[in-house]
């Protein structure tokens, strides 16, 4: 029985990191017969369920990544099997049982239905895997930035990183880093928190990190970005120490920072961890040491009012004002949080004006309203 990935640019890093574990499997951007993986977030659902709905081939459909894992039942309206968090184990083994024709019931971390009673069948959870275990990527099929940590100590009542991967933060051993590293020019890293490597998450271990990079600085002919998209970093963990290892050893001159809110009483409502007042010493260390803060805004939290809302425009408007730049995003609830049945907030007719002033004059990316299908 042949094996397809269901590929799109949006699903990339997953199946970079899931494409070794089944060497075999090929990519398509459509349905085809045998078995069809795909990985797909809330914002994709809809599109996918339809996609396999109208398929029409003789498939068995596998769906994993964080949508399906957080309504599984959902899911499983439209798919054969749910993969539930994360998959470096579970799909291969998945994987081989449906080949063989075998039942699936002792595949732990799975969700399906029962033939018989058509109720939704959740086996039991799979312990949460060591990264060293597993590579990054596949790099003769498809490449992704090295995962250096996973998991997030943190609560933040919208976000999915912690319902999937574990409050208790993972990292890879500089050793699996450096191999992996060797298929760069590059250097780019997937962390919740960059500066959090080597630590529980919540003290910072600069010494660890420092390794790291120097490390990694070691190589030849390497360029190291580090506290950048695809990762960030949180603003308490943006010290002195901290902008010193990125001004001696990386290449970017920005940091990511999750802000996330001007409000203090939204950022304790929302299980933040930090206050606004650590958002404006990381963008003040930032600029101290010339580097540009790319900080991110949420928007339309749950219990958020228009006094809220100008809070956090006037802090974009004073990280703008210093040279940084700002990320907006309005709030799609995810399933598997706190947040995943709360209705969003509207955003004030004057914010939004002044938002979209910020962006005309380029300070200011991303959107502060309902997200609209295109």
């Amino acid at each position: 029985m042949d094996v397809h990935f269901r590929y799109s640019k949006k699903n990339s890093y997953s199946f970079a990191v899931l494409s070794p574990l089944l060497p075999d499997a090929g990519f398509s951007d459509i349905p085809l017969k045998g078995i069809m993986i795909y990985s797909f977030t809330t914002r994709q659902a809809e599109k996918i369920f339809m996609e396999v709905k109208n398929a029409g081939t003789d498939s068995i459909f596998i769906a994993g990544g964080p949508h399906p894992s957080g309504v599984p039942e959902e899911t499983l309206e439209y798919f054969d099997y749910v993969v539930l968090g994360e998959g470096e184990e579970t799909l291969p083994e998945l994987v081989k049982v449906l080949q063989e024709g075998k039942d699936p019931e002792k595949v732990k971390g799975i969700a399906y239905r029962d033939s018989g009673t058509g109720k939704v069948v959740i086996t039991p959870k799979r312990p949460y895997v060591n990264l060293d275990t597993y590579p990054c990527f596949n790099p003769e099929k498809l490449r992704a930035p090295i995962e250096i940590s996973r998991g997030c100590p943190w609560g933040c009542r919208y976000c999915q990183t912690p319902r999937l991967f574990g409050k208790e933060i993972r990292h890879r051993s500089i050793d699996s880093i450096l191999r992996n590293a060797r298929y760069y020019n590059d250097l780019r890293f997937i962390a919740s928190n960059a500066f959090a490597y080597g630590s529980d998450g919540v003290h910072p271990r600069f010494d660890k990190v420092e390794k790291l990079l120097s490390a990694l600085h070691e190589i030849p002919d390497k360029k190291i970005f580090f506290g950048t998209f695809p990762s960030e970093v949180r603003p308490e963990f943006v010290t002195n120490e901290s902008a010193e290892l990125v001004r001696k050893y990386c290449a970017n001159d920005s940091l990511s920072l999750g802000a996330q809110s001007g409000s203090d009483r939204i950022l304790r409502e929302i299980r933040r961890g930090h206050t606004v007042e650590d958002s404006i010493l990381a963008v003040e260390c930032c600029i101290e040491h010339e580097i540009v803060p790319a900080v991110d805004f949420i928007f339309g939290l749950p219990t958020e009012t228009e006094e809220d809302q100008e809070k956090s425009l006037e802090l974009v408007r004073w990280i703008c004002g210093k040279g940084g730049t700002v990320r907006a995003h309005y709030l799609t609830p995810l399933p598997g949080t706190p947040y995943s049945s709360a209705t969003p907030a509207e955003v004030s007719a004057r914010v939004r004006s002044e938002l979209g002033k910020l962006a005309l004059g380029g300070k200011l990316t991303g959107y502060w309203e309902k997200y609209r299908k295109i």
